[in-house]
């Protein structure tokens, strides 16, 4: 039997979703689409014949939709996931959880009311191949501790509607996510520096930033966020462990070699990159839904990603770069 699935939000990312699952991954069937433009439902929701909802509501309380996935922006996700959280219903919600710690609290409160995990934040880097290698040669434990994580996360160029914050929240969210999953602590302290700025950034963006943070036991991560760099989407990670340094690979599939050199094509967008773990990613859940379980990050993912955040738009937002500490709540039994 297929999993019933219903979709908020019908931009780039939700229709993505749609596609993948009716075309990629197995065990699911999208039954409805809602978003608050109408037309914008109705040309999602046609080509798989699903039910049109101008509101979540109505979708959510739909008893045809046995889960949820929440693709709209991430200031108005809180209120859609609680509302799922209290239908009852499985939820994925793109990343981040919400754009506040508080709203993340309040979600990870309806879900322990719920007494039980519904909700998986889409951190797909945690299904990326070549992360999760790199995650089962540090957990190996062969060559000791961690000691440094280089980043960097490059865009070729984003629209003008991108703005300075969006680097930290909507970009180095995904390093914060992933560091944490890959070194298994907390994210303690943070700082955004600012670089000399490249001209071809919108003048009302600064780009690139290096945000700087170190870990519970002082593990530092530095990453580059640098969204106008023309020519590629790279994403680089390198592990430095006390014998050993572990690094994504280029990603290549073909090397040509010519009279302009030995070179091979590179990523243009995140669908591109990371097209396998979205698909693994969506794949598991479908999967865990149609078990009745929880899969992959959880609302405290979620939340202390979007903490790590808090901080770094803090320091980004002073300008002079100051180290401004993570503020956690204890994790609650519910999520260890």
């Amino acid at each position: 039997m297929s999993v019933r699935i219903g979709l908020v939000g019908a931009g780039g990312m939700g229709r993505a979703h749609l596609a993948r699952i009716t075309g990629e991954v197995s065990g699911g069937e999208v039954v409805a689409v809602a978003d608050i433009d109408h037309a914008a439902a109705v040309s999602a929701a046609e080509p798989y014949g699903a039910k049109v909802y101008d509101t979540s509501d109505e979708l959510v309380n739909d008893p045809d939709v046995d889960a949820v996935i929440i693709a709209t922006f991430g200031r108005v996700h809180a209120p859609d996931v609680i509302k799922a959280i209290e239908a009852g219903t499985y939820v994925l919600c793109e990343k981040p959880l919400a754009t506040t710690a508080e709203d993340c609290i309040a979600i990870m409160d309806a879900e322990r009311r719920a007494g039980k995990k519904l909700v998986t934040v889409g951190f797909m880097r945690r299904f990326d191949p070549a992360y999760n290698d790199m995650k089962a040669i540090y957990d190996a434990g062969e060559h000791g501790q961690a000691l440094l994580v280089h980043n960097r996360h490059r865009n070729p160029s984003v629209p003008e509607s991108y703005t300075s914050r969006m680097a930290i929240d909507d970009t180095a969210i995904h390093e914060f996510d992933t560091m944490r999953w890959l070194l298994g602590e907390e994210i303690v302290k943070v700082r955004v520096d600012r670089p000399k700025s490249t001209t071809h950034r919108f003048g009302h963006l600064i780009d690139p930033i290096v945000v700087v943070a170190y870990t519970e036991s002082g593990v530092r991560i530095d990453d580059e966020v640098n969204v106008n760099l023309q020519w590629a989407y790279s994403i680089e990670c390198e592990l430095v462990l006390e014998t050993a340094a572990v690094r994504l690979g280029d990603q290549e599939r073909i090397h040509i070699r010519d009279r302009y050199g030995d070179r091979n094509a590179m990523c243009r967008s995140h669908i591109d990159r990371f097209q396998t773990a979205f698909n693994r990613e969506v794949q598991e859940w479908i999967n865990a839904v149609a078990r009745d379980e929880h899969t992959g990050s959880t609302c405290w993912d979620g939340y202390a990603a979007t903490a790590v955040v808090d901080a770094a738009v803090k320091s980004h937002e002073d300008g002079s770069s100051p180290m401004i500490d993570v503020a956690l709540i204890d994790k609650p039994a519910f999520y260890a």
